[in-house]
Parts: structure tokens; C-alpha cells; sequence
């Protein structure tokens, strides 16, 4: 009604100013057009409340005087302008085929779902209270789905699309389900009852909605024929083992026992392993050749399998019984495994010894034993090759080392029974106070090694300190002139003096030389030194007198024998020479003899043949000449030559 009066009121205003603008002469006709105009915007009015054009997505919520009604389109609705409160139009809802809608009754305060594809209209009383779209899900996906008023969880697996079916469930979001291959498991609990299980493939698992993965998907073992698994129930303790080939799979409580999966213990022939049961403490020895898988409480010791040892002409065992301690020693050939209750305790090599070599064996008792190589020396009882016998060992000796012996570190194990050379060096003073170093050595040998043994521990060093403290005396006695003019004489005075001293350990002394020496001071030293030359130098020049004598003797001596030589070399060719031309004159003659004969008969006259024979010798001469490359020169009466004139000549010829 508010609406018309000011509607009436506007339409006056609007008359009155028409009023005043034409002046009063109008004001009639001006007041009936007002009261048409009233008229007509009062039934314009009532048109408007009452009838309403609806579309087909389009409906008309009417709030009446005591009730809430809705008109649904398409169409025209007629209504009573003053029978209600308020008139809507409002959209009908349009759901698509994933769509849907919770719709709530306002009056009953219930709730439903309202799915697509439809146009939906509410009624009087409803309201829309969510919008949502149904869930997709692949082969592979699902949902848990709770219903918020029972609490109750469901399982939805795809391919589906999932739409709620009460307005009080409320599905998590889309989870994927695991794909298990044939050797693939996963372990899984039951959070409602606490029962665990193992899921194995080949299969797509869907988690129940009480149900959570411990695990990650896991790889099954696949065993191999020389493969094996221990498998520990951890509710009840026990263990069990599968060998291969297969694939394992463990149980809903299982755990590997191992780091990994285990390889079966291939035993050679000349191999052998010690399991020990963990449950009975017994312990089992598997030789070769074989192959052992572990039981499900063994375990093996010692580290795994050993070698068997060979045991020959050159290799012992020493085996301890560890059930009552005892040692033994196992000779026979044969390839030697170990008992159950045995350990090794050493391999022992054969002890060979050469025929200079000897040891000292110490028995369990402490009693001592010497086995020489020596065959002269050699017990019938003591072989020169022998094992250790249990409880016994060769005994060591630590001997001093070095020229002063200050050191025991030398080990002496086996004992060389040939006769050595020892070094010494050790400080002694003249009576005229001149302090030496001498150096010294010691030519020794063995002759009881018993008897070295139990008298002494370290030989070099009571030999040292021995020899050390005799020349101590002797030299303290005489001055350094007397001691370089009887050192010799010192040292076999020592050794005569030491005799019983070396017997008693009993070594044999061949020689004790001092082979060096000098002053512990410089200046001492030099003059000593400047002695010694001066006496080198004195022998030399002597020595050498001696021999430039010898060398001239020598020389007189060959130069006789050389002229000597020469007169019987002389006499000798003398006598050849006589005899070669005795020879000649022989031959010549007779040659001269036979060409005088052979011309008699031609050349009666001996100086004519005389003549030829000279001439017949001049052209031999020539030809020796001229072979020999030598020159050649004539005198006119060699060659018998005149000079003269032609007509002399033609007158001669003439």
C-alpha cells in the first residue's frame, strides 16, 4: 500500500507543477488526468503482484500469510495481491550426469541426495545445503567411504563413478591400489582385530578400510638350488628354513633371520666345515666332498670351511683334544680333518738338518735333548729329520750382536757346528797411560752344545767380556813401544790363559788375533800414525834398495847369458858359412869344369873359352841387375867402346 500512496503522490507533484505552469484556467482538466493516472499506476500495480510468467528452469516461491508454496514453471501463475507476503522467482537446480546435491527438508530436518542429470526443483521447505561431484575411479583406484552416523567404513572400488548414497558419507580421497607382481608380497594389518597376513601377487590389492600396510611391496627370494632362506617367527620363536629352487615367501610374522639370503657350503675334497648347533651345543664336521645347508639354530665356526691338511714325509699336525686338553701329534699320511672336538693347533714342517746344523729340543719335563745333522756325531735316538714332538720346543738362544756386544738380539735357533769367526772391539790402557782400541778376532767352534747351553745364555757376550778383561790385564802391564813390539806374543798368552774358560762351555778356540789398533786420543794417534810411517817408510826404502839390487844382478846376469848366446850363435854361422861355400866353390867349379870340356872341341884355345865363360857371367849379372830394379852403369872398358870418325870407320870397314 506504501508503494501506491507514494505512487499517488509523485503523480500530484507532477500536477501541480503542470498547475502552476499553465495557470489556473487548466486545473480541472488537470485534476481529472491525475485521479486516471492514479487509477491506472494503482491497477499496474496489482498486475504485477498477481501474475507472474515462469520458464521451464524457473519456479515461484510464494510466502503466503501463514505457509511457504512453490509454483513450478513453465507457465503463468495467477495469485491473490493480497493473500501473501513475498513471491520469488528462483532458478531449479541443473545437475549434470556427475552432479549432485544434498537437499535438506527444513520442517523434518532430514537430508537426501538428489543425483544428475535432472532440473531439480526444491520443495516449499527444502534448501540446498552441498553441491558435489560423483568420483571417478580407474581399474586401479578405489575410496574408503564412512558413514558419519554409524561410523561404519566401506570399500569402493573402480571402474565406477561413485556417488554418495546418504547425505552422511564422506569417501577420502582417491588412493591407488597396489599392483603385485608373482614374486612381489606385502605385509598387512588389520587394525580392527590385530591380525597380521601377507598378501602375495599376482594380484591388484585393495586395502579393506581397517587395513594399513607395514611394509613397502617387497621382492620374494628366489631361490636358487644352492640358495637357501631362514625364516624367525618373532611371536613364537621358531625358525624354519627353505631351500631352493623355489620362490619364498615369508609368513605374517616372518622376518629373514640372515642379512640376506644364504649360499649352501660346497666342500671341496680336501675341505671340511665344523657346524655347531646352537640348541643341543653339539658340533658336527662335514668333510668333502658335499654340500651343507644350516640347519635352523647351526651356525658355522672357525670362520667358514677350511682346508683339510696334507699331512707327508715333510708335514705333521699338533691337534688339541678340547674336550680334555690334550695334544697329540698326527704323522700318518693321510689328508687330515679334524674331529668334532679337535682343533689344530700347528701344521709342523719336517726338521731337516745339515750336516753342520744342530738343535736343542726342551721336553715337557725341562729335560734337554741335542739332535745333530752330523752323522758322526748323530744319537741313535735323536734323528737328523724329525717332528716336534707335543709339548716340546726348540729352544732359543738371544746372543749379543755387534763389536762391542751391546745389543741381544741375535736369535739363535739352530746351531752351526763349523768353525766361525767372531769380531770384537774394546777400550784398554798402556802402563804409560796410552788408551787403545783394539779390534780382535776370534776363531771358534762348537764341540758340546750341551754343555754351551746349560753353561751360558748369550756366548758372544761372555766371550767379549772375557777377552776384554785379558788384554785389560795384559796390556796394563807393558808400554805402547812393548806392546807394538809383542802383540803377537799378548794375544797367544791370553789364549793359552783362556783355555779353561772355553772348555767349560764348550767351545774349541782355533786362533786370537788382534788384527787392529789404535789410540783413542787424537794427538796420540797422529804421533803413532807419524811412527808407523816413519817405519813403513824405512822398510819400504829397504825393500826397495833390496830389489833395484836384485834387478841389476839380474840384468849383469842376462846380459851375459845374451853374449853368451851370441858367440855360440856366431860360431854356428861361421861354420854354416864355410860349409855353404864350400858347397858353391864345388858347384862352380864343376859348372866351370863342364862348359870348358863341352868348347874344347869348338874353341881349341883356353883363353877363348876363358873369355866366353866371363862374358856368359856379365849377362847373368845384367839380368840380376835388372830383375832387382837396381842401376846399372859401365865403364868404357867394361863395354870395350872407341871413339872414331866416319871416314875411319869406312876405312877400317873398307
Amino acid at each position: 500500500m506504501w508503494a501506491y500512496v507514494s505512487g499517488a503522490a509523485e503523480m500530484m507533484q507532477n500536477a501541480m507543477s503542470l498547475m502552476f505552469g499553465y495557470g489556473v484556467a487548466l486545473l480541472p482538466a488537470i485534476m481529472a488526468l491525475f485521479a486516471v493516472l492514479v487509477v491506472l499506476g494503482i491497477l499496474r500495480k496489482m498486475f504485477r503482484r498477481s501474475v507472474f510468467f515462469l520458464g521451464k528452469d524457473e519456479q515461484l516461491r510464494v510466502r503466503m500469510l501463514t505457509e511457504t508454496i512453490v509454483k513450478n514453471g513453465p507457465g503463468m501463475q495467477v495469485l491473490n495481491p493480497l493473500g501473501y507476503k513475498t513471491a520469488d522467482r528462483v532458478k531449479a537446480i541443473m545437475l549434470s550426469t556427475l552432479d549432485y546435491v544434498v537437499v535438506k527438508d527444513m520442517l523434518q530436518a532430514k537430508e537426501r541426495i538428489e543425483r544428475g542429470p535432472q532440473l531439480l526443483y526444491l520443495g516449499a521447505y527444502e534448501e540446498r545445503v552441498k553441491s558435489g561431484k560423483g568420483v571417478t575411479l580407474s581399474q586401479t583406484d578405489y575410496l574408503v567411504v564412512e558413514n558419519k552416523l554409524s561410523g561404519a567404513k566401506s570399500l569402493v572400488k573402480g571402474p565406477v563413478v561413485w556417488f554418495p548414497t546418504s547425505p552422511f558419507e564422506q569417501a577420502s580421497s582417491t588412493l591407488q591400489a597396489t599392483a603385485l607382481q608373482e614374486d612381489e608380497y606385502i605385509r598387512i594389518k588389520d587394525n580392527a582385530t590385530g591380525v597380521r597376513m601377507v598378501k602375495q601377487g599376482k594380484c591388484l590389492l585393495f586395502l579393506e578400510p581397517n587395513w594399513k600396510a607395514e611394509t613397502r611391496v617387497t621382492k620374494a627370494w628366489t631361490l636358487k638350488a644352492t640358495e637357501y632362506v631362514r625364516l624367525q617367527d618373532t611371536v613364537t620363536g621358531k625358525i624354519t628354513v627353505h631351500r631352493g629352487e623355489k620362490i619364498v615367501f615369508p609368513g605374517p610374522d616372518e622376518q629373514l633371520l640372515d642379512d640376506d639370503k644364504l649360499t649352501a657350503i660346497d666342500i671341496k675334497v680336501n675341505e671340511y666345515v665344523k657346524i655347531l648347533d646352537q640348541t643341543t651345543g653339539e658340533v658336527r664336521v662335514v668333510s668333502g666332498i658335499n654340500r651343507v645347508f644350516l640347519g635352523p639354530n647351526e651356525m658355522v665356526l672357525g670362520g667358514g670351511k677350511q682346508k683339510a691338511v696334507q699331512v707327508d714325509l715333510e708335514h705333521a699336525v699338533l691337534v688339541r683334544d678340547t674336550s680334555s686338553g690334550q695334544l697329540r701329534l698326527v704323522t700318518e699320511k693321510q689328508l687330515f680333518v679334524p674331529g668334532a672336538y679337535e682343533s689344530i693347533e700347528k701344521v709342523q714342517d719336517l726338521i731337516c738338518l745339515a750336516d753342520h746344523e744342530a738343535v736343542v729340543i726342551k721336553a715337557k719335563d725341562g729335560s734337554l735333548s741335542v739332535h745333530y745333522g752330523s752323522p758322526e756325531r748323530q744319537h741313535k735316538d735323536r734323528p737328523r729329520s724329525f717332528f716336534l714332538p707335543p709339548y716340546a720346543e726348540i729352544m732359543e738362544l738371544w746372543w749379543s750382536s755387534g763389536l762391542r756386544r751391546k745389543k741381544r738380539d741375535l736369535c739363535i735357533e739352530r746351531f752351526d757346528t763349523r768353525a766361525q769367526y767372531m769380531w770384537f772391539e774394546f777400550d784398554c790402557r798402556t802402563s804409560d797411560n796410552v788408551e787403545l782400541v783394539l779390534e780382535s778376532t776370534i776363531f771358534w767352534e762348537v764341540q758340546d752344545l750341551q754343555k754351551l747351553v746349560l753353561a751360558t745364555g748369550n756366548l758372544p757376550g761372555d766371550i767379549y767380556n772375557q777377552a776384554r778383561s785379558q788384554f785389560i790385564k795384559q796390556v796394563a802391564k807393558v808400554t805402547l813401544k812393548k806392546f807394538m813390539e809383542d802383540l803377537h806374543a799378548i794375544s797367544n798368552a791370553i789364549f793359552n790363559a783362556d783355555r779353561p774358560f772355553y772348555d767349560s762351555r764348550g767351545i774349541k778356540i782355533h786362533s786370537l788375533e788382534v788384527t787392529k789398533y789404535k789410540c783413542s786420543e787424537a794427538r796420540t794417534s797422529e804421533v803413532l800414525q807419524q811412527i808407523i810411517e816413519e817405519t813403513t817408510n824405512r822398510l819400504n826404502r829397504l825393500s826397495q834398495a833390496e830389489s833395484e839390487n836384485e834387478v841389476n844382478i839380474f840384468r849383469v846376469q842376462g846380459q851375459i847369458e845374451h853374449e853368451k848366446l851370441n858367440g855360440n850363435l856366431l860360431e854356428i854361422q861361421h861354420k854354416h858359412a864355410q860349409t855353404e861355400a864350400r858347397a858353391v866353390g864345388v858347384s862352380e867349379s864343376e859348372r866351370v869344369s863342364a862348359f870348358m870340356e863341352a868348347l874344347e872341341k869348338d874353341v881349341p884355345k883356353l883363353e877363348d873359352r876363358i873369355t866366353a865363360w866371363k862374358v856368359l857371367r856379365k849377362a847373368d849379372a845384367l839380368e840380376v841387375v835388372a830383375n832387382g830394379g837396381g842401376n846399372l852403369y859401365y865403364t868404357p872398358k867394361d863395354v870395350d867402346l872407341s871413339i872414331r870418325t866416319d871416314a875411319a870407320a869406312a876405312s877400317t870397314t873398307a
